[in-house]
């Protein structure tokens, strides 16, 4: 849909051909660039957007000292009222800032478009992306007012209070920010520009009225205006407009006098009363617009037959030429604004002129937008021409596209702009908000909105307003699916299953996303209670369902679950055929150009789950290409929960090469970007790092982790901490070794007896597999040989048809047992390539620079300081943090940054040290 995101409020806007130099004004915005937050401060027509924008393009321009750091940057944000909404505004921040900054705002546009993170999350990765970028950045935010609010002013202020030094903040407004100005100026860190230091002077009034304009006023006459306007820059603009081709300049000038405001509507009048009667209307009719462009004026103020008046892009160009108040939005001059002043003054006009017409020039700028695709501004004008049901329909036929691009946002927005009782006969649109505030974690009225809708179902047909017929089809099955989905929030799987079930015999013929989602609902209840089988095959119904529908994003995370659910039923081969399918999908769409560059969200995920298949067949330079390639694919490429589940790939390569210290930082940073979804955490990367703990052999630092977590061997098993607690089974099994203490070692062989007996319970093969290695070991240590053979038999019968020897090669001492089972089957080379590849060695093993399948080195190798900053970058500290714990400046910092940065090929910190585990880099930085 067209209404994303408006290319044109990114836009830093063109210095005009109209000003006047003002060094005082230049020497003054000078100081801003030397101070954290600049605030410029004034009412309605005071320049504030022309004297930034005409500031900051001088600034760019400006030679940068060598050794001042890296090249300026600017990122501009026009601000509306629509802005009011933090998804809204921080979207364009984010993306200005990226944009300004390449890559620094990645990551926090991925967690905000999970509407799961705090902002203040998103906004502590930008502000350490940027805490060690070498060159300075400016942010203008223009109209702030525009968007100011309680729900704005809480990210505002924690951004303020974090700002990196490279990052100057600049709030043009017309009433002060909600933000601790007080603080900021007791601090030194504010500069204020207010209406005072904005007016003209004399001296700058008589440059801009003679000078430039060519108006040959006396200085008297200059003084009186200047005066009576108070240097009140859109007074000045007016009057040029009123005093061009007067003969009776002076007289004119005597002839007005009063406050601000009665000076421009004065001057306003004039102005208006000057022009042709079409331009005039022209004027005051398009007036209802924010934004013009030829064919949208065409279309509210088309030529009568009986006139030859120029069309709307000739129209906008004559006014451009002739200074009235255009304000050109793009470089191709297709989009313009007028002056928000006087945008004011016309619509005044028009409600005095002609009320009765605002509403069918609403209605016409409506049908213009919803005939181009910009469904949020058809619906805004039609609910100002009063037009409820075409506002209403507008929303309603917008429903299946915006859920298809996960705008839940927009649902909830625009419903809710509706009138309340339009739901009261509307069910497609109470329907509609239902599923908005779900999707927003936004439970508090959906019981009672369930209901509403049903009693609402019963009514007669006449009764209701519909214009998407297929939408009420479709009712029935989903109001049970959000039941279903209120049953598993509420901790109720039975409950869960019951209302999917339902849906699913409710479901119209062809409503894929209706069965698709009951079916997914379905299939995690179950899966969150064990019944892995079950799931598995919701699951699948679910992921066809999708494919039919054309929601190929949805596939390649239903995909995700399906192949974990694989794993844990023992299906090795299988998850891999089902990865592979899907990113087979997703390349033919994106090669197609089916739905746009979002069919390859998801593709670096399926990647980074190959590589854990390939890690489960011991198979290390593939898990490392394919780690490499779903990092050079970059953040756009990836789910939200994508660059956690990288650092937890990337640290079980480093584990299997023993190289403890980096897998262990890889999981704390896992950990600190870690984003979950509805799938039920069935491998919690704190039990992870338990493993990895015991596998370098710290037994205390696993001991800590199984009382702050509160694993033991007593606890009642359930599916959701499996994982856990045989991570649990193996830290017994280890403090047994290092103790030779016997009640240890028994309840580690109870506790997997009982884990054995949950799992084949519920024939989740795989879990069968890692318990019976274990219950080998456990047998081997407690003397008891037959038990051992039988437990490994069963193991290798599991792992041998699916290749699969992990768990094999990771628990220790099993090479005696293997090596006498692969004597009785001299036939297997599964066994001979596991003892081969197999070694008990001691957790200290030695490890190499290079890593299976590493890259090339560096043409360039970072320096030892470089290095020490690379392992920094990796850390949450920002630049100047950084530099405390090296001891060196900040600009230190910086130059090494951007050293590294080029080095690596890279434009920002995730990347850098992303490439920096491809190649090894930190490992031999921890080594050092």
């Amino acid at each position: 849909m067209a209404d994303t995101l408006v290319e044109t409020k990114l836009l830093l806007p063109r210095v005009r051909r109209d000003t006047v130099a003002r060094p005082r004004l230049d020497d003054l915005l000078d100081r801003t660039m030397d101070a954290p937050v600049t605030v410029v401060s004034a009412p309605a027509g005071f320049g504030k957007t022309t004297l930034l924008s005409t500031r900051l393009t001088a600034w760019l321009a400006e030679p940068v000292d060598p050794g001042a750091g890296g090249a300026r940057a600017a990122a501009w944000v026009s601000l509306t009222d629509r802005d009011r909404q933090p998804g809204s505004f921080w979207t364009y921040v984010l993306h200005a800032l990226d944009r300004a900054v390449p890559g620094s705002a990645s990551a926090a546009l991925a967690l905000q478009q999970t509407g799961q993170a705090p902002i203040e999350s998103a906004l502590a990765s930008v502000v350490n992306e940027l805490s060690v970028h070498p060159g300075e950045v400016s942010l203008v935010l223009d109209d702030y007012h525009l968007a100011d609010g309680p729900d704005i002013a809480e990210g505002m202020t924690f951004l303020v209070e974090h700002l990196p030094a490279q990052l100057r903040l600049t709030i043009s407004t017309r009433a002060d920010p909600a933000l601790p100005l007080a603080r900021l100026r007791a601090r030194g860190e504010l500069v204020e520009v207010r209406a005072a230091d904005l007016r003209f002077t004399g001296e700058e009034a008589a440059a801009y009225l003679n000078d430039l304009h060519g108006l040959d006023l006396t200085a008297d006459d200059v003084a009186a205006l200047e005066a009576r306007t108070e240097g009140w820059a859109a007074a000045l603009q007016l009057a040029v407009l009123s005093l061009r081709d007067r003969a009776d300049a002076s007289a004119f000038i005597a002839g007005f006098a009063g406050d601000d405001r009665f000076v421009v509507d004065y001057l306003a009048e004039e102005v208006l009363g000057r022009q042709p009667e079409d331009v005039r209307r022209f004027l005051l009719n398009t007036s209802v617009l924010e934004r013009l462009t030829g064919a949208l004026c065409d279309a509210v103020s088309p030529t009568p037959d009986d006139q030859s008046r120029p069309g709307g892009r000739a129209m906008l160009d004559l006014l451009e030429r002739q200074n009235l108040f255009v304000v050109p939005l793009d470089d191709h001059r297709r989009w313009y604004r007028y002056h928000h002043l006087f945008a004011d003054v016309l619509a005044a006009h028009l409600f005095q002129e002609r009320p009765e017409d605002v509403p069918a020039l609403h209605a016409r700028a409506s049908r213009w937008y919803a005939g181009n695709g910009h469904t949020e501004d058809a619906i805004r004008h039609a609910l100002a021409a009063g037009d409820t049901a075409t506002a209403s329909d507008l929303v309603e036929l917008a429903l299946p596209a915006l859920r298809r691009a996960r705008r839940e946002h927009d649902i909830v927005t625009w419903i809710t702009q509706l009138p309340v009782e339009v739901l009261d006969r509307r069910p497609v649109l109470a329907v509609g908000l239902i599923g908005g505030l779900m999707a927003s974690n936004d439970f508090a009225t959906i019981e009672a909105r369930v209901h509403d809708v049903e009693q609402l179902l019963t009514r007669p047909a006449s009764d209701l307003v519909v214009v998407d017929h297929g939408e009420l089809e479709r009712l029935p099955a989903a109001l049970e699916v959000y039941r279903a989905g209120l049953a598993l929030v509420g901790g109720d799987p039975s409950g869960t299953i019951v209302h999917a079930k339902n849906a699913l015999g409710l479901a119209a013929p062809g409503d894929d996303l209706t069965a698709a989602s009951a079916s997914g609902l379905m299939g995690l209840a179950l899966w969150t209670t064990g019944d892995i089988g079950a799931a598995h095959r919701a699951y699948i119904a679910t992921a066809d369902r999708l494919t039919h529908a054309g929601h190929i994003a949805d596939v390649l995370g239903c995909s995700l679950a399906i192949a974990d659910m694989e794993l844990t039923l023992g299906r090795l081969r299988d998850a891999e055929n089902t990865l592979r399918r899907a990113l087979d999908l997703a390349e033919k769409h994106d090669a197609a150009g089916v739905a746009g560059p979002e069919v390859m969200r998801g593709t670096a995920d399926m990647l980074v789950a190959l590589s854990r298949i390939a890690w489960h067949r011991d198979d290390l330079p593939e898990v490392a290409d394919l780690l490499r390639r779903a990092d050079d694919l970059g953040e756009p490429s990836g789910l939200p929960q994508n660059p956690y589940r990288w650092r937890v790939a990337m640290a079980r390569l480093r584990a299997a090469e023993r190289n403890w210290p980096t897998a262990l930082e890889l999981l704390d940073d896992a950990q600190r970007v870690y984003v979950g979804d509805f799938s039920p955490p069935v491998h919690p990367i704190h039990a992870t790092r338990a493993r990895l703990l015991l596998a370098s052999g710290d037994l205390d630092g696993a001991r800590v982790w199984a009382r702050e977590h509160k694993v033991g061997a007593d606890d009642e098993l359930s599916y959701l901490r499996e994982y856990e607690h045989l991570t649990l089974a193996r830290l017994l099994l280890a403090e047994h070794r290092a103790t030779g203490d016997i009640a240890t070692l028994q309840q580690a062989t109870a506790l997997l007896e009982r884990l054995l007996d949950a799992a084949t319970a519920g024939e989740r093969d795989g879990t069968v597999l890692e318990v019976e290695v274990l219950r080998a070991a456990a047998y081997r240590s407690a003397g008891d040989q037959e038990a051992a053979e039988t437990a490994l038999e069963h193991a290798v019968e599991l792992a041998e048809p699916e290749e699969w020897p992990r768990f094999l090669l990771d628990t220790p001492g099993l090479t005696e047992l293997l090596r006498a089972l692969a004597e009785q089957r001299p036939a297997s080379t599964f066994l001979r390539d596991l003892l081969a590849g197999r070694a008990d060695q001691p957790a200290t093993a030695p490890q190499s620079d290079i890593r299976p399948g590493a890259q090339e080195p560096l043409l360039d190798p970072l320096s030892d300081r470089e290095l020490d900053v690379l392992r920094l970058l990796g850390s949450e500290l920002d630049g100047p943090a950084i530099a405390r714990e090296l001891v060196v400046s900040l600009n230190t910092v910086r130059t090494h940054t951007k050293h590294i940065y080029t080095k690596l090929g890279v434009n920002n910190r995730r990347a850098a040290i992303s490439k920096a585990h491809q190649l090894g880099l930190l490992s031999r930085s921890a080594r050092a």
